[in-house]
């Protein structure tokens, strides 16, 4: 048995006006891809961790016709909410919901095996940056903003990525500490790319988690950013347009 990871889907079978394939030739074919390579590495007793931006439906009706072609592939597998994930309900709404063999971290856990899993979605912060290993392209739809709309928006950030702080405490806090081995799931990147402390860093420090999995960025440079081990975590970097649509072994 073994856990791989793959984020950041993005899939619209429901409204496939949002397809990713907008985005250039590497999205081209992109559910097949991940789909055919999923079934080549991924068998039924395995674990899949998708740490976000897994539709984008705007209201889970939509959202299922997705969830269901996850659900089709081989493994059982853990979801958390991501930025782009606007049909995403209540934990009660998921449980009535979701197809067996897929779970959500929302404020609590999931064991498997002897693993145990926790996280939370985590937001931007001025912490760190990534800009230096993005292919970065104008928008030319973008509005620009003011001096003032912009101290707003990062006053506002702060303001959400406190809060998921203290959901990413709530959530590991819960971890069963009989488990061999701790994973958190984030869907923003919880640390920069220097592996400097963070105030993420030291949440999952604190709790002893063994392997961080997130994911979120996007158009990032081949092999630019390894990420690695820094005080006892492992970073794991699963957006699958940067791996290639290939889900990652993690153990």
């Amino acid at each position: 048995m073994s856990i791989w990871a793959l984020s950041d889907p993005h899939l619209a079978f429901a409204v496939p006006g949002k397809t990713m394939e907008a985005f250039g030739p590497l999205w081209e074919n992109y559910t097949d891809k991940i789909a055919g390579n999923w079934r080549k590495l991924i068998k039924e007793e395995d674990l899949v961790l998708i740490p976000g931006d897994i539709s984008w439906a705007m209201h889970l009706k939509e959202a299922l016709v997705d969830l269901e072609w996850i659900h089709a592939l081989p493994g059982t597998k853990v979801i958390l909410k991501g930025n782009h994930d606007h049909w995403w309900g209540s934990s009660k709404k998921l449980t009535e919901a979701l197809p067996s063999s897929i779970h959500f971290i929302q404020n609590n856990i999931f064991n498997w095996n002897s693993v145990t899993i926790g996280g939370a979605r985590l937001w931007d912060t001025a912490e760190y940056t990534f800009d230096a290993y993005i292919e970065f392209r104008e928008n030319p739809k973008a509005r620009i903003k003011t001096p003032e709309q912009r101290a707003k928006e990062k006053e506002d950030e702060e303001r959400l990525f406190q809060r998921e702080l203290e959901r990413l405490k709530l959530s590991l806090s819960q971890l069963d500490k009989t488990a061999t081995t701790r994973i958190a799931l984030t869907h923003y990147p919880p640390i920069g790319p220097d592996l400097h402390p963070s105030r993420a860093s030291a949440i999952l420090e604190e709790n002893k988690i063994d392997l961080c999995v997130f994911g979120h960025l996007h158009s990032v440079r081949a092999n630019t950013l390894p990420f690695g081990s820094a005080r006892g975590v492992k970073y794991l970097f699963t957006s699958c347009d940067y791996l290639n649509f290939v889900p990652l072994k993690v153990m």
